[in-house]
């Protein structure tokens, strides 16, 4: 069996980076930026102190390991079949399944405490946020659009990191299922191409894709036009946010490097599809983010 490691993995065998490696912890640089867009957003009407700050990347961080931990169990069988997963550490024996869980169940203990912490709308809405990104695990068994899942879980940062500051909806009121919607098209436009790897392993476990569905040209144009539509809400909801011209010069950067992106990868050609799925993406976040945060500094 391989032990070979995945893109965006540390060496080394300590438990620490065998965690870390286990939910792909470089991956939390797609969403933890837009959870904190959020935050910056909201800080125009209310104060947002550091501990604020610590606890919303706390409470981000915690629920995005407890969704990754539980797909890596949910799916260990699948993984273990499959070439491109074999080497993760449950298939491997890296870790064991007690040690998933215990993982599992320490990180939603944080989560919630986190969520408490911050004000009394996140504690309530936090359990239900648990089990809609854990869910997402089982949505390829029945979708073929659990793109659009994995997105929304990912898209719920944005009015998070709102809610967290407030502790109430925003005004206007479209203003936070914008920002849920653009991390929703964005995600779900890239993990279409993270799907195309996966083809004929999905094929023959009978698992659902759009990629399964329609085919590799096909769900590469399913995938531009998702993230021509992440750029257009992320334009709508500068607007309603009053973010001024530093965020939207992010938000065109932003547009070339999805534009980059989707250079990088052809129906025949997935030779460069880390550089279009890790580096594209997750500078698209970091630079969005900043140029929201030098408006609100100057």
């Amino acid at each position: 069996m391989s032990s070979a490691r995945e893109a965006q993995t540390f060496a080394g065998a300590s438990l620490l980076v065998r965690y870390a490696n286990f939910v792909k912890l470089p991956h939390t640089v797609f969403a933890l930026p837009f959870a904190l867009l959020g935050l910056l957003v909201a800080s125009r009407d209310h104060s947002v102190t550091w501990r604020v700050v610590g606890l919303v990347v706390l409470a981000f961080t915690c629920a995005r390991f407890v969704a990754l931990a539980f797909n890596r169990i949910a799916d260990r069988e699948l993984d273990a079949r499959n070439p491109r997963t074999r080497g993760r550490e449950l298939p491997t024996g890296r870790l064991t399944l007690r040690q998933a869980w215990a993982a599992v169940l320490v990180a939603a203990a944080v989560f919630l405490w986190s969520a408490w912490a911050l004000n009394p709308l996140c504690f309530a809405l936090a359990p239900v946020a648990l089990v809609f990104i854990s869910a997402y695990s089982y949505a390829k068994r029945f979708t073929h659009w659990s793109h659009l899942w994995l997105g929304l879980a990912d898209g719920v940062a944005t009015p998070a990191g709102y809610l967290a500051v407030t502790g109430r909806w925003s005004d206007p009121w479209w203003l936070l299922p914008a920002g849920a919607l653009a991390v929703t098209f964005w995600v779900g436009g890239f993990d279409v191409f993270y799907a195309l790897q996966d083809e004929d392993f999905d094929r023959a476990e009978r698992l659902k894709s759009l990629v399964v569905r329609l085919g590799r040209a096909p769900a590469i144009a399913v995938a531009k036009a998702l993230h021509a539509l992440a750029l257009i809400v992320l334009l709508a909801f500068g607007a309603g946010a009053g973010l001024g011209p530093a965020y939207f010069g992010g938000v065109l950067v932003g547009a070339a490097l999805i534009a980059w992106e989707h250079r990088l990868v052809k129906p025949g050609d997935l030779s460069r599809l880390d550089a279009a799925f890790f580096t594209a993406n997750g500078l698209v976040s970091v630079i969005v983010f900043l140029g929201a945060l030098v408006d609100r500094v100057l």
